[in-house]
């Protein structure tokens, strides 16, 4: 545990320490890159200044660290001992807690800011997409700190998946759609070529940024991909680092699971950041569905962020903007893009993407929550089987190797999958 003290003052910028800069997103009509006034009609100024900065650091507003007080921040770094010994191996597993907050995951740490920013901006309503619900879930919560609307357009395939998540967020104020929705013209125009479509994050996002522009005094607010994003979530690592300085660790390895990459970056850039100065040789392991591969077999290019055509091109690590995934539990990894900045970190081959299938990954959840007690979600279970795997490798070669994950999430929002799971339901994909 850290003192309340140890809070984060600064946000972690990984931008200032690549050796090799991430290419900027680019206007889709010039091809040109874009300028600060082009995200001006969707995002609040402090957010654009973010996304372009390489400063190292960038101060946190006290507002939004008090507020980090309420999501439980500092949060635990936990040693699994009950699964190291099930396992019988050498090696010793941590984990970082980021399940605790009162929306169930890791994603408060980003929604927090950006709503700060936009009510300081005089902006009163925000519009956003949701895979799993628990970006909806955090933005929901921030919405209702900071007294703003939100609407939320969530992937129709988890808004049937995971009801409680939409309840949370109405709860906490919010409006929620299934997406495809028959509230856009987007949204219309994907019903019309198929009224059955399971929706993806990308057409979300082409609704939430439709609603947005066409909305008074409304911003439109991601939760993973951009910049601003993984810039926010580096509390999550520079907790890390100091918790396991208290401990006297190194890690071998840090893993996390990548959708957008928002808990990965969060998890793993600070520390990165010192790998690339050669204070350390940590592996960092990113994990995403083999439903949905973006960065084992996508393609880095410059692509569309969202299905309509709506945001930037941005050189990411992708499926292509039209890729429709399978109904996998983990909907918050069926994104069809990977963030610039690890897409940039895994081409300078500082990251290692590895892919699961579903099964896996619930096999290797249980086997923790029957050992730790935590039942992880689905997302963080591709986390726990890449962490069990090292703990079995460092069991053949009888090697004390250090492993640290991280838990972005708590599952008991997601017990139908688990319940199809246990039933021996759940398909491969």
């Amino acid at each position: 545990m850290l003192p309340v003290d140890d809070i984060p003052t600064k946000w972690y910028n990984l931008a200032a320490d690549l050796p090799e800069p991430v290419p900027p997103p680019l206007n889709p009509a010039t091809k040109q890159p874009i300028t600060a006034k082009d995200l001006e009609a969707i995002f609040p100024k402090a957010a654009i200044a973010q996304e372009v900065s390489t400063d190292r650091y960038i101060d946190i507003p006290e507002e939004v660290r008090d507020a980090y007080l309420m999501l439980g921040r500092p949060s635990p770094l936990q040693r699994a001992k009950r699964l190291e010994a099930l396992l019988k191996t050498p090696a010793r597993i941590y984990f970082k807690r980021e399940d605790l907050s009162p929306a169930g995951s890791h994603k408060p740490n980003s929604a927090i800011p950006q709503a700060y920013y936009n009510k300081v901006e005089g902006v009163e309503s925000l519009t956003t997409e949701t895979g799993a619900g628990q970006w909806g879930t955090a933005l929901a919560l921030a919405c209702a700190h900071f007294d703003m609307n939100c609407n939320v357009f969530m992937v129709r395939v988890s808004y049937d998946q995971k009801p409680f998540r939409r309840l949370i967020m109405e709860t906490y104020g919010s409006t929620v759609y299934a997406s495809p929705s028959k509230e856009t013209e987007y949204g219309r125009s994907v019903l019309q070529k198929d009224p059955n479509h399971p929706g993806t994050l990308g057409i979300a996002i082409s609704e939430a940024i439709e609603t947005c522009l066409n909305q008074p005094n409304t911003k439109y607010s991601l939760g993973s991909v951009l910049n601003h994003v993984m810039l926010h979530q580096t509390v999550i690592g520079q907790e890390v680092v100091k918790q396991l300085e208290m401990i006297d660790v190194q890690p071998d390895y840090m893993i996390g699971c990548v959708g957008g990459g928002s808990n990965f970056a969060g998890f793993t850039f600070p520390m990165l950041g010192q790998r690339i100065k050669g204070k350390n040789e940590t592996e960092f392991i990113a994990v995403e569905p083999k439903s949905v591969p973006s960065m084992t077999k996508g393609e880095l290019r410059y692509d569309l962020g969202d299905t309509a055509g709506m945001t930037p091109l941005i050189m990411m690590h992708t499926l292509g903007h039209d890729f429709v995934p399978s109904s996998i539990h983990a909907g918050g990894l069926r994104y069809h893009g990977m963030a610039p900045l690890v897409s940039q970190a895994a081409k300078l081959k500082y990251v290692t993407p590895v892919a699961y299938e579903q099964n896996e990954t619930f096999a290797a959840a249980v086997t923790f929550a029957q050992a730790e007690g935590i039942i992880p979600a689905p997302e963080s279970s591709h986390a726990v089987k890449a962490a069990i795997d090292k703990a079995i490798e460092a069991k053949r070669a009888n090697e004390e190797k250090v492993i640290v994950f991280n838990l972005s999430g708590h599952g008991l929002l997601d017990m139908v999958g688990y319940g199809k799971y246990l039933r021996g339901e759940l398909n491969g994909a």
